[in-house]
């Protein structure tokens, strides 16, 4: 899980990062801490930070994006981070987008701590006052003055990120003002949501699983209910239309079965004729003879 914590300075970043810490066991990364530390080794980006820092201002993005490249490479940071404090500006977002796309890693989510500035300079006052009460040194960069032009620069460089953000549909708010229990409650919903929507993606880019199952599943059964209506429907149609030479070949066969009957008839029949004939032309050659002797008989007496 790789997170971004927005909001002004004394928004409760750094409290709400240390309960993620713990819930998720990911590793924050505070730009601020990272370079304080740099500071008290008195390392060369320390020195360069120092008066940068104390004044309220913004180390160079370079400085940055090379602390937080190195870092994120760390065997304690492989199940995620939380970025507190950076990026400040567009052009850091930009920087890390292409910093993460070449180490082939994404952001999860960024979260908004939305506050109400007054109440901010009213708590830093007060954390300066209890400091002092203490015997402590205030830190330089923890007055009401340096929490004044830290604001302003908030103001004018950090709010683009939430359009940025905004615009590539990452940014999640959350009301800072409200107590650090319901704050992290629902820091709490707005991750298991975004953990759902990864889960719901990730089942949706898996074609090789798809594929496999589509491979199992047969023939007859993937055929779809529309389709097996059309074919029932076809060979109705296909009946209906065998119907009429179903009928002829019907009638061709009787036709047949009354040509076989003709054809057996007929020579009988012809056998009949011919036996009748011979005794038909005797009959009348008798007929012929007593006629004519009848003639003969006629004349003789006359």
């Amino acid at each position: 899980m790789r997170l971004i914590l927005l909001g002004p300075p004394g928004s409760g970043k750094g409290t709400q990062a240390q309960r993620l810490v713990q819930r998720h066991g990911i590793v924050q990364l505070s730009t601020g801490d990272m370079l304080r530390a740099a500071v008290a080794a008195q390392t060369p980006i320390g020195l360069k930070a120092k008066d940068i820092m104390a004044a309220g201002g913004l180390v160079p993005d370079e400085v940055v994006v090379g602390i937080i490249a190195d870092r994120i490479e760390q065997p304690d940071a492989a199940n995620g981070f939380i970025l507190d404090g950076f990026p400040r500006t567009v052009p850091q977002a930009e920087a890390l987008d292409a910093l993460l796309k070449q180490k082939q890693m994404k952001l999860d989510a960024v979260i908004e701590l939305r506050v109400n500035e007054g109440v901010l300079l009213e708590r830093v006052e007060r954390r300066a006052a209890e400091t002092r009460a203490r015997g402590e040194a205030v830190r330089a960069d923890d007055t009401p003055e340096v929490l004044t032009k830290r604001l302003a620069s908030y103001r004018d460089q950090t709010e683009p990120l939430i359009h940025y953000y905004s615009d590539h549909r990452m940014l999640a708010t959350v009301d800072g003002m409200m107590p650090i229990e319901e704050v992290t409650e629902e820091i709490g919903r707005i991750l298991a949501a975004v953990g759902k929507a990864g889960s719901r993606a990730a089942k949706k880019a898996s074609p090789a699983k798809r594929s496999a199952k589509a491979s199992k599943t047969p023939a007859k059964t993937a055929q779809p209910k529309s389709a097996k209506k059309s074919a029932k429907k076809a060979a109705k149609t296909a009946s209906k239309a065998a119907a009429p030479a179903k009928k002829a070949g019907k009638t061709a066969k009787k036709a047949v079965k009354t040509g076989k009957k003709a054809a057996k008839a007929a020579p009988k029949k012809a056998s009949k004729v011919s036996k009748k004939a011979p005794k038909a032309a005797a009959k009348a050659t008798r007929g012929t003879r007593k006629t004519s002797a009848k003639a003969a008989k006629k004349r003789a007496k006359g």
